[in-house]
C-alpha cells in the first residue's frame, strides 16, 4: 500500500514560541518526527506541511519532502487538521503523480514515539478491511473521568460540585475503574478516500492503538517541553542526524 505520513508543523505556536525547530536533546523537534517516519517500513512518503520558510528548511534537511507552502488560512491557531492534511494530500498527489492508498497525520510535538509504534498501528489499520482509520491513544491512568468532578451553575466554578461521570461506588479505587484512553497526539491515520471525501480522520469503523506513557509526551507547553527533555534522556535516545550525514 502506498501511505503518505504528513507531518504538519506551523511556525506560529504560541505557548511554546517556535516549538517545532526548538532543539531537543541535540537536534530540532521537527527532525525526530522526520527520522521516525523514514524509518518505518510502512510510510512510503513523507511530507512537512507549513507555512513558514525556516521549518520548511529543517525538514528538508532531515529528509522530508517539503514542495509546498500551506496557505495562511491554514497556519493560524484556528486553523482545523482535517483541511490542512486534505491540502498537503492534493499538493502530493499533484507534485508526485501517486494516489495514496492511506494518509498518516504524524505530529511533531509528540517525538518520543517510534517507527514501532507507527508500523504497529498502521499494520493493524491495513489489516482491517473494514476499518476506515486508527488513532493512537495512552491509558489516562489516574485522570479517570470517574475521579473529574464539575461545578453545577453558571461560570463553572464554585457552587454545588458533582461528578463529571459517575463511578460504580464512591471513591473507588483507580484499579477497579473500566479503562479508558484518551488521543495522545501521536498518529491519525485514515484511508485515503475517507479522508477526502468524508472529511474526517475518524470515519465508521475507527481502530485505536495504545502505546505505553514514557512515548505519549506531548508537547503543549514548557512543562510539556521539560518532561520530554528528561524522558529523551532516560530512554537513551540518540538526536537524529541531518539526511546525508554521518552516523554519530
Amino acid at each position: 500500500m502506498k501511505i503518505l505520513g504528513v507531518i504538519p508543523a506551523r511556525g506560529g505556536s504560541k505557548g511554546v514560541p517556535r516549538k517545532n525547530i526548538r532543539p531537543l536533546c541535540g537536534a530540532p523537534l521537527l527532525a525526530w518526527t522526520v527520522d521516525c517516519a523514514r524509518r518505518t517500513r510502512l510510510i512510503t512518503r513523507v511530507c512537512v506541511s507549513t507555512e513558514d520558510e525556516e521549518i520548511r528548511r529543517v525538514g528538508l534537511a532531515w529528509g522530508a519532502e517539503a514542495p509546498f507552502l500551506r496557505p495562511a488560512e491554514l497556519a493560524t491557531d484556528r486553523a482545523l487538521a482535517v483541511p490542512t492534511i486534505q491540502h498537503a494530500v492534493r499538493e502530493m498527489e499533484a507534485r508526485t503523480g501517486e494516489r495514496y492508498d492511506v494518509v498518516a497525520m504524524l505530529q511533531p510535538t509528540s517525538p518520543l514515539k517510534t517507527p514501532e509504534d507507527l508500523d504497529a498501528a498502521l499494520g493493524k489499520l491495513i489489516a482491517t478491511p473494514e476499518a476506515t482509520g486508527i488513532i493512537t491513544v495512552v491509558d489516562v491512568d489516574n485522570w479517570h473521568p470517574m475521579k473529574m468532578q464539575k461545578f453545577l451553575g453558571e461560570g463553572g466554578r464554585g457552587g454545588r460540585m458533582v461528578d463529571y461521570e459517575k463511578p460504580p461506588k464512591e471513591n473507588v479505587p483507580r484499579q477497579e475503574l473500566p479503562p479508558v484512553f484518551m488521543v495522545n497526539g501521536v498518529m491519525y491515520a485514515t484511508r485515503r478516500d475517507v479522508l477526502m471525501d468524508k472529511g474526517t480522520f475518524r470515519g465508521d469503523y475507527c481502530l485505536g492503538h495504545v502505546m505505553p506513557a514514557e512515548r505519549s509526551v506531548n508537547i503543549d507547553s514548557e512543562s510539556d517541553f521539560v518532561l520530554a527533555e528528561y524522558e529523551c534522556r532516560r530512554q537513551g535516545r540518540i538526536a537524529p542526524q541531518p539526511a546525508g550525514a554521518p552516523s554519530p
